[in-house]
Parts: C-alpha cells; sequence; structure tokens
C-alpha cells in the first residue's frame, strides 16, 4: 500500500522525542512492501540536527512551515491508500489533521497515531471542541504509542471506531551493545528533553537521587537542562544525537527512565528509551507505573523505583556484576518479544485486514 505520514520529523530527533519510534515503525512496515512518504515541516531548528540521512525504506518531503506548503503537502494524500496524522507536529497540527480527512480518496483508510495519548486525552476531555474529537467520526482507527486498556477504553468513549495500541520496541540493527565512551562515563545517565510535564519527577527521580547519594556520578542528557539548578555531582551534557544513544547506554553503570506525567498516570507506556537501554544491555532504572511487568520483569531485567530515594539505595546496592546480569536479561526479552519487525508484523496486519474490510463493504 501506498501510505503517506504526516509527523514531526523522521530525520531529525531534535526536540522530537518520537523520532525512534517512527523510524522503527516505518522501516519496518517497508519491509513488508508498503510505499512511505513521511511529510514533516521545517520547523523547530529540526533540518539543521538531523541525526540521519533520508532513508532508503522511505521517501521524505521536507516543506517550509507556511499555509502555502502545508496545503500542497496535503494534496499529495489523494494518491495514497493509507493517509496518516500524528500527534506533535508542532505546526498545524489542527489544519493537518482536518486536511488528510478532506484529501483522503473515497476507500483510503484515515489514521490518527498518537505518539502522546494520554495528554490528547486530557485536553479532549476539557475541550468538547477539541480537533481530535471532531475528527473522530471521519477517522477509521487510532493507533497509539501506548497506553493499554485504560488510553483504549477511553478513544473508544470518545467515539473512535477502533483504538489499536503499537508499543515501542527494538531495532537491533540501531541500538545495540557497543564499547564505552568516557564522554559518557557515570555511576547514573539520564537521558530526556526539559519538558514541563516531566521536569517535577527528573527533580525527584534523578535530581534527588543524585543528592542523596553525593559520592557517585549523575550525568543528563538532553534539550532545556542546561538552566536548571542541580548538585554538584551532576554533569549537563546538553543534546544527545541517536547516533550516540548505544554509548550513552552502554557507558554508565545504571541507566534512568522517567515517564512524563500523564503517561505515568496512565501506565502501560514505555518510552523509546526504556527499549533503547534494553537494546544495549544497559541495567535500567525506571520510575513505576503501572503496566511494566508486561514489558519487563522488576528486579530481573529493570529496577523499578517509587521515588529518588529508591533510586539512590538501587544504585548504593548495584554492583557491576548483578548490573550486566540485569542489562543481559533486559536484551534477552526485548529481542524475543518486543522489536520493531513484530510491531511491523502488527500494523500490517491491521492495514490489511481493515483494507479487505473496506473493500468488502464497498
Amino acid at each position: 500500500m501506498k501510505i503517506a505520514f504526516y509527523g514531526s520529523s523522521l530525520l531529525s530527533s531534535y526536540w522530537n522525542g518520537a523520532a525512534t519510534y517512527y523510524r522503527g515503525i516505518l522501516k519496518a512496515l517497508a519491509a513488508h512492501g508498503h510505499q512511505i512518504t513521511f511529510y514533516e515541516p521545517d520547523a523547530f531548528d529540526r533540518q539543521q540536527h538531523r541525526d540521519i540521512d533520508p532513508p532508503e525504506w522511505a521517501k521524505v518531503v521536507v516543506y517550509p512551515a507556511t499555509v502555502e506548503a502545508m496545503r500542497g503537502v496535503l494534496a499529495e494524500a489523494r494518491a495514497a491508500d493509507v493517509v496518516v496524522k500524528a500527534n506533535g507536529v508542532g505546526v498545524f497540527d489542527a489544519e493537518l489533521l482536518d486536511g488528510v480527512i478532506a484529501q483522503a480518496r473515497p476507500g483510503a483508510l484515515k489514521l490518527f497515531w498518537d505518539v502522546d495519548a494520554a495528554a490528547t486525552l486530557d485536553e479532549m476531555r476539557g475541550d468538547a471542541d477539541h480537533p481530535v474529537r471532531r475528527a473522530l467520526p471521519d477517522l477509521d482507527m487510532v493507533l497509539t504509542y501506548g497506553g493499554g486498556p485504560p488510553v483504549v477504553n477511553a478513544y473508544e468513549g470518545f467515539g473512535a471506531r477502533e483504538c489499536v495500541p503499537v508499543y515501542n520496541a527494538l531495532d537491533p540493527e540501531t541500538h545495540h551493545p557497543v564499547a564505552p565512551d568516557p564522554r559518557f562515563a557515570c555511576d547514573l545517565a539520564f537521558l530526556g528533553n526539559r519538558l514541563p510535564d516531566r521536569e517535577a519527577r527528573v527533580e525527584e527521580f534523578f535530581l534527588r537521587a543524585a543528592a542523596d547519594a553525593p559520592d557517585a556520578a549523575f550525568l543528563i542528557g538532553g534539550n532545556g537542562w542546561h538552566d536548571k539548578a542541580m548538585p554538584a555531582n551532576v554533569r549537563d551534557i546538553g543534546h544527545v544525537g541517536t547516533r550516540e544513544h548505544n554509548a550513552f547506554n552502554c557507558t554508565p553503570r545504571a541507566v534512568l527512565n522517567v515517564a512524563r506525567d500523564s503517561m505515568a498516570n496512565v501506565g502501560f507506556s514505555p518510552a523509546t528509551r526504556v527499549f533503547e537501554a534494553a537494546g544495549a544491555a544497559a541495567c535500567l532504572i525506571t520510575d513505576a507505573w503501572e503496566g511494566i511487568e508486561q514489558f519487563l520483569v522488576p528486579d530481573e531485567e529493570v529496577l523499578v523505583a517509587r521515588d529518588g530515594q529508591d533510586v539512590a539505595d538501587h544504585l548504593a546496592a548495584l554492583t557491576g556484576e548483578r548490573a550486566q546480569a540485569i542489562g543481559e536479561a533486559a536484551l534477552r526479552r526485548v529481542l524475543a518479544e518486543h522489536t520493531y519487525e513484530l510491531r511491523g508484523v502488527q500494523v500490517d496486519a491491521i492495514l490489511r485486514d481493515r483494507a479487505a474490510q473496506g473493500r468488502e463493504a464497498a
């Protein structure tokens, strides 16, 4: 099938945490014979911070962040069998969603792919005229980055015909064990952009842990932390491109995952960082959220913390041998059950099944 995908960016992870997810899912779909065109705006300096070249498995169209250019790329939706609007493009989100519905040819599948479903649903609850609420009757289905039964039930309660979570996963060709890099040497590392709905949790799970363990070395990567007050044992290194994620995960004694508020509250929403770290055989400490057992076994494949004190306690008890054992167990688990190849099988089956249903109905 020809897929027209309107998202934030495939080429750049700069202020774009969904990049790894898009790359993994769409690369896997291309392996099933789908022809993918990804439309991304030239916005937020992402094109100046590309971390991959245009891939062979997708055509990428970068358009100026103007109304005229947006309308031009929307017109190309008419040639697609499947049109997808992802949330969080950052410019013209409402117009793009309305546009893909209006421009899709009769019989084409129209999907909304929500990579921040918990936050979107919170917005919808507070706004009866929210663009996604208005669009649901005209969409064939909603796919989400995660969220489990709470997100499925909420979307279907708002009128979605169908909602299916397609979880983050691992592309072992991209994320895998590598040699340590002295630039990332520390006891605990955290990688994530500074966002309003995550900052308080980073303060609790990372900065409080650093304050409670003054003899340990902590490392924080991601955009926006440069002017944040931090304990003296925390080193801020700014944006870390995806090419460096393997070394970032492999070098520290442990790495930390901190969910955003909405995802932690809903549960069943493992971040891409979880699978990147597991793919690198890193020892992962994660904040507690419902459903973690669906992806990794606590105390065997991941360490789970309820607060910053738990993080500090885990770190104090963590020997190099145990960290290695946890990381290797996590790698085995994700290779067996949580790869983008498997997610590609899932989405390919969904698209072919819904297309067949549409033909029968016609």
